[in-house]
C-alpha cells in the first residue's frame, strides 16, 4: 500500500511498514525526483503544491544512520536519496482542482453560529448544493443542528475555531433509517451526519466524500444518548412482553432501547469517504460507524467521548480497506471496535471486514480496549496495527467472541505497539439470537515488539484482566486458538521506571495451539 489523500496544495501520503522495517525505522520521500522528507513514521505531510498538477512520490527505507529529528517525526534532507534506500513504492498523484466555498452563513443560507439557533435545514440546503467543485463551509462558531445527510461528490469543512454541534434532543435526528448495530440491523434514529443507504446486497451508492477541517464534530452525548432510551423504553418493554421477556433479561436495562440510538458519522454503503483533521466527539453511541463500506480513511483526527456508554470511536463493520493514522483517543468504549455481524444475521450475510490498518494512534488517556468483535460473524481477516501507543486502555488489544458467534477472526499482526495486555477470549455478554452452525474460528495473530505493560487503570472495571497475555479458547467441541506467535516481548515497566503493575508477568494460555512465544524481557 502506498496511497494519499489529495488536496489542491496537499499530499498527505501513507503506506505500508514493510515487513523487514525495524522499531523507529526511517524513510526517505522524494517528490518528482527531490527528496524532501526523512520520517519515522509510515506517513508524510508534502505541503506547498500547485492545483491540479502531478505529482510522483516515491518512498524508500533507509538505515540513515540518524538524521536528527524533526517536527512530527520529519527532517529536511538534501537533493538525493540515500544509496542504501530499498524502495517501498512510486506513485503518480494528481493535487485538486481549488474549489469554490459555499459559506453556511452567507445568502441564502444565513446560519446562525451562536450555539443556540438551530441550523439544520440551512446547512443541510448547502450540502444539497454541494457539487464536485464545491466545498461546504462551517466558519467559526457553534451551529446547532439535528441530522444531515451528504451525497456523492460533496465536501464539508469544519473550519479551526468552528462546531457543528448536535442537539440532545431525539426528535431532530428523525427519520430513524435502515442501520446496524451490535452486528443486528435495525431502524436507528439518523446520525448526526449520514453518508450512505444501508443494502446489504449491494456495492456502494455513495462515493467520494470528504470531511475535514480542523475543527469539532459532537453531537449530544450523554443526555442525547439518555433521551433515546428513554423515548424508546415503553416500545420495547411491550415488544419483549408479547415475546415472554423483559428488560431484566439482558445485560442492562438500557440494552436493548439503546441499541436505536445515532452514531456521530455513520457510512452505509459508502465508497473512498476520508475524515481528516477535527475532533469528533459525544456521539450518542459509537462515533464513526462504516458499514458494508470500503476505502475509507480516517487522519490527524481527535476523538472524545469518555463519558457515553458503548461510546466507541471507529468502528469498521463489514467493510474493507479501512485506513486510520495519526489519531487520538479518548472514548467511553473500545476505541476501535472491527466488527462483520452477529449471528444468526451476520452469518447469512456473509460480509467480512478485510484489510484494516491502524498505524501511529496514541490512547493515553481512557478507552477500553482495541477490539476485534465480539459481533464477528461474518468474518474478520487482515488487521494489521504498528507504532501506536495503547497504554492508557483497560484491554489493550482484544479479540473477543462468543460461542454462538459462528465466522472467523484470522489474519491480525501487530508490530511496535505499546499496551497493557493482550487478550483472546470469548466475553459473557451479548451472546443471545440463534446460533450459528458452527463454532467461531480464531487463528493466525502475531505479536512483534510489543511492550506490555500489564495491570489495569484506576478506572477500569472489577475483575478486568491484569495479565499481561491472556488467551482463552472455547472448550469443546470449538476448535482451539491457532497459530499465536509473540517476539521481542517486553513485559513491565522498563527498568527505572517504577514496580510493575500486578500481573505485568503473567501470561495465561488455555485452549490454544501453536503458541509460540520467544525473546520475552522483563523490566
Amino acid at each position: 500500500m502506498l496511497d494519499a489523500c489529495v488536496r489542491d496544495d496537499t499530499l498527505t501520503v501513507y503506506w505500508d511498514k514493510p515487513a523487514t522495517a525495524t522499531a523507529g525505522q526511517r524513510y526517505d520521500v522524494m517528490l518528482n525526483d527531490t527528496a524532501v522528507a526523512t520520517v519515522d513514521r509510515t506517513r508524510c505531510r508534502i505541503d506547498g503544491l500547485a492545483a491540479g498538477r502531478d505529482y510522483r512520490v516515491t518512498v524508500s527505507m533507509v538505515d540513515d544512520g540518524g538524521h536528527d529529528d524533526g517536527v512530527n517525526g520529519e527532517s529536511a534532507v538534501g537533493d538525493a536519496a540515500d544509496d542504501d534506500a530499498v524502495m517501498i513504492g512510486s506513485r503518480v498523484f494528481h493535487t485538486a482542482e481549488r474549489k469554490r466555498m459555499i459559506d453556511v452563513t452567507a445568502e441564502p443560507y444565513q446560519a446562525i453560529g451562536d450555539g443556540t439557533t438551530l441550523n439544520t435545514a440551512a446547512i443541510q440546503r448547502a450540502l444539497d448544493d454541494c457539487g464536485p467543485h464545491d466545498a461546504v463551509l462551517i466558519p467559526a462558531g457553534t451551529f446547532l443542528t439535528g441530522a444531515l445527510r451528504m451525497h456523492s461528490d460533496s465536501e464539508l469543512v469544519v473550519s479551526s475555531g468552528a462546531a457543528l454541534q448536535g442537539t440532545a434532543d431525539p426528535h431532530d435526528y428523525l427519520p430513524m433509517l435502515p442501520s446496524r448495530f451490535e452486528g443486528t440491523e435495525l431502524d436507528c434514529y439518523s446520525s448526526l451526519i449520514n453518508i450512505g443507504h444501508l443494502d446489504h446486497t449491494a456495492g456502494p451508492n455513495c462515493r467520494n466524500v470528504t470531511i475535514r477541517g480542523g475543527g469539532t464534530i459532537a453531537s449530544g452525548g450523554r443526555a442525547l444518548a439518555e433521551a433515546v432510551i428513554e423515548r424508546e423504553r415503553g416500545r420495547v418493554e411491550a415488544e419483549l412482553a408479547a415475546t415472554g421477556q423483559s428488560l431484566d433479561d439482558y445485560e442492562k436495562p438500557e440494552t436493548i432501547p439503546g441499541r436505536v440510538r445515532p452514531r456521530l458519522i455513520n457510512m452505509s454503503n459508502a465508497s473512498h469517504v476520508e475524515i481528516a483533521d477535527v475532533t469528533l466527539k459525544d456521539g450518542a453511541s459509537w462515533n464513526v460507524h462504516m458499514i458494508y463500506s470500503d476505502h475509507i480513511v480516517t487522519h490527524g483526527c481527535t476523538f472524545e467521548s469518555h463519558d457515553v456508554w458503548n461510546g466507541d470511536g471507529w468502528d469498521p463493520d463489514s467493510s474493507e480497506d479501512c485506513v486510520i493514522f495519526d489519531c487520538d483517543f479518548d472514548t467511553g468504549d473500545d476505541i476501535i471496535a472491527i466488527k462483520s455481524g452477529k449471528n444468526p444475521e451476520g452469518n447469512v450475510i456473509n460480509r467480512p471486514t478485510r484489510r484494516v490498518r491502524i498505524f501511529d494512534c496514541r490512547a493515553t488517556r481512557g478507552g477500553h480496549g482495541l477490539a476485534i468483535g465480539s459481533e464477528m460473524s461474518g468474518g474478520v481477516e487482515d488487521v494489521r496495527i504498528w507504532d501506536c501507543d495503547l497504554s492508557g486502555l483497560w484491554y489493550g488489544v482484544e479479540v473477543k467472541t462468543t460461542p454462538k458467534r459462528g465466522g472467523w477472526v484470522r489474519g491480525l499482526h501487530v508490530r511496535d505497539t505499546v499496551m497493557r495486555h493482550v487478550i483472546i477470549r470469548a466475553v459473557p455478554y451479548n451472546d443471545d439470537g440463534v446460533a450459528a452452525g458452527v463454532p467461531p474460528v480464531l487463528e493466525d495473530f502475531r505479536f512483534e515488539r510489543v511492550q506490555l505493560l500489564g495491570g489495569v487503570p484506576a478506572d477500569a472495571d472489577e475483575g478486568a484482566p491484569r495479565e499481561a497475555i491472556y488467551i482463552q479458547g472455547l472448550p469443546e467441541p470449538a476448535p482451539p486458538i491457532r497459530g499465536v506467535a509473540f517476539h521481542d516481548v517486553a513485559l513491565g515497566v522498563a527498568t527505572g521506571v517504577g514496580d510493575a503493575e500486578p500481573g505485568a508477568y503473567d501470561i495465561v494460555a488455555n485452549r490454544c495451539e501453536g503458541l509460540e512465544i520467544r525473546d520475552v524481557r522483563c523490566g
